[in-house]
């Protein structure tokens, strides 16, 4: 029997080692999903998304988690669009994922046909670095070893089309001139780049130089962590993250300062405010307020990326290459600072920020306090676990409160910062890492967004998870809060409650209808016990925790305007304005009580 072109894509994924596609399936792949089926023992599997924008987050989520090419997969027209915020996070925080998307017979293109959307058009800008339309069988192999090769050295998502009527034809390899092409079989081959050695040895005098430096690290340092630790003891340095590298360094190292920004913490913002050296290895991170003043500080970038080098703070050296093998190299130049005095003062921060979170974890609330919700899962979180977060007031806590340790990882859509990844990303993990926990931190917005319909997907495929535990924890608290609190501390307004508050239902309640177990926690007591539940139950537990959306996430430092404003919304009526008052007072003044030395 002739191989169709669906079987040919089929057996192409197989070779570049696709265990899995995320997609939903539609008559313009009708083609495809008839040839998944025929070769549904030998793999890739198809996983049923609940939407095809789930299927693109589960696709980045798994790529993040694997340092693999994740694949996703979806009809014509209203399926490829319903792919475009998935990919675009994908995009934004250079994850490599393949997008294979179906399109109206080629017959009909052009007569405005059922479906029909000018696909090129539509991806040209969010598969930039690839996108192909195959019309005929014999472009598909170069089209889609293009398609991987390039999502995987390039970070990005790609996108190869293929119109339905293709995907039911006989498949007939190349036969013309480039019948070779590709000439070699799919598979990566590692790279090595390396700055040139005068601009390391710059780099070296620049950091030798400097009496109290600061490393910022993301996502891009993270296959370099033991080098970066290994700088920041030779210089004596302290070590903020950026949110897409907050996995790349534990938390338990007495000199991580922790996340940087509006969502960071107090010695992050002290270690950029009173430093003279920054070295920034693998990180875009984009709000310069919360770097050195410029002129303040001598600055050297690592970065893979020339195009991302010197855009945030006007660094004197800039090093393009390898984070892992650069520093490798700069490693042997630098020289051990034997005044430790920096280094103290950073530790010393860091560790009365520890205290400082613990005691407004502490604090009561109506009824329970968001940042409690984290510090107790941090007290027992398992070390290999994966930790996804979702964009929203949650992700201030997921930021500040949970302390990374051992092997764990985390991810959240770091620059699109788009709501409602963080179950999706949940499920990518656990296709990467079946034999890992699962622990995705969802607001209730983004859980009604997105989170409440991917449950059936978690539910119908638990079972093939060697360690079936996922929970998903639900901050409970019928307010899109982030949203909330931007309009009080950046415009002044009091919250809105026609678009700001949520309808309030049981996330337990929708978790069992679907099948799986739940918690509801509206009592801070409760809060380690029902962890202790969730992470001990072998199965997807749904955590769900009535939160008070009162507790403020204070940036590490508040600026005047951002107080005045707040002032103002209250003064305009806010709802519960005295009582946000109160408690942003009391989380405030946690800052400010003495360490005492365990």
């Amino acid at each position: 029997m002739a191989q169709q072109v669906g079987d040919y894509v089929v057996e192409r994924l197989r070779e570049w080692g696709v265990r899995q596609v995320f997609g939903y399936p539609g008559d313009g792949i009708n083609g495809l999903v008839a040839a998944m089926g025929r070769a549904e023992d030998d793999g890739p599997a198809f996983v049923q998304a609940r939407h095809e924008e789930m299927a693109a987050f589960e696709a980045t989520g798994y790529a993040k988690f694997s340092g693999e090419v994740g694949v996703c997969m979806a009809t014509s027209g209203p399926g490829a669009i319903h792919l475009l915020n998935g990919l675009y996070d994908a995009k934004c925080d250079h994850v490599p994922v393949v997008a294979i998307v179906g399109q109206t017979a080629r017959s009909a293109m052009g007569g405005s046909y059922q479906q029909e959307v000018d696909l090129q058009s539509l991806f040209k800008d969010v598969a930039a670095d690839f996108l192909v339309e195959v019309n005929v069988s014999d472009q598909l192999p170069n089209a889609l070893d293009r398609a991987f090769r390039t999502a995987a050295f390039r970070r990005a998502p790609t996108a190869v089309i293929i119109p339905s009527d293709l995907q039911e034809e006989e498949y007939e390899p190349p036969t013309h001139a480039f019948k070779q092409v590709p000439s070699s079989p799919p598979g990566f081959s590692a790279t090595r780049v390396i700055a040139a050695r005068e601009d390391i040895e710059r780099a070296a005098e620049v950091l030798n130089a400097g009496s109290r430096v600061a490393i910022l690290i993301g996502q891009g340092a993270r296959s370099a962590a033991g080098e970066v630790v290994e700088v920041a003891e030779r210089t004596g340095a302290g070590v903020a993250k950026a949110l897409l590298g907050k996995d790349v360094l534990p938390d338990d190292l007495p000199f991580v300062t922790g996340p940087i920004g509006l969502l960071g913490s107090r010695p992050s913002y002290e270690l950029m405010r009173d430093c003279d050296t920054l070295l920034i290895v693998g990180s875009n991170f984009p709000y310069t307020q919360f770097l050195p003043e410029f002129g303040q500080a001598r600055g050297v970038q690592i970065d893979i990326d020339g195009t991302m080098i010197g855009m945030r703070y006007p660094t004197e050296v800039n090093l393009v290459g390898d984070a892992k093998a650069t520093l490798a190299e700069l490693l042997p130049l630098l020289k051990r600072k034997a005044n430790r005095s920096w280094r103290e003062t950073v530790e010393k921060n860091v560790d009365h920020w520890w205290r400082t979170v613990e005691r407004q974890s502490m604090l009561a609330a109506k009824p329970v306090n968001p940042m409690r919700v984290v510090w107790e899962l941090s007290e027992r979180i398992p070390e290999n676990a994966i930790v996804t977060a979702d964009s929203g007031s949650s992700t201030n806590w997921y930021a500040r409160c949970l302390r990374l340790r051992g092997q764990m990882r985390g991810s959240l859509s770091g620059t699109l910062a788009t709501m409602g990844p963080a179950v999706p990303y949940a499920i990518g993990a656990k296709f990467a890492h079946p034999d890992r926990p699962v622990i995705a931190l969802v607001g209730d917005g983004a859980m009604q967004m997105n989170g409440l319909a991917e449950l059936l997907t978690v539910a119908r495929y638990h079972r093939r998870w060697s360690d079936p535990r996922l929970v998903v924890c639900v901050f409970h608290n019928n307010d899109l809060n982030q949203v909330t609190w931007e309009l009080r501390a950046m415009g002044g307004a009091p919250k809105f409650d026609e678009s700001q508050t949520l309808p309030d239902v049981s996330y337990a309640d929708i978790a069992r209808s679907a099948g799986l177990a739940a918690i509801t926690v509206d009592d801070p007591d409760q809060l380690g016990a029902a962890w202790d539940r969730a992470l001990g139950f072998d199965g997807p537990v749904v955590l769900d925790v009535h939160c008070d959306p009162e507790v403020p996430p204070i940036p590490p430092h508040a600026s005047w305007e951002q107080m005045k404003d707040t002032a103002e919304a209250v003064l305009r009526g806010d709802p519960d304005g005295w009582r946000l008052i109160v408690q942003g007072a009391k989380t405030k003044a946690q800052e400010f009580v003495p360490s005492r030395q365990k």
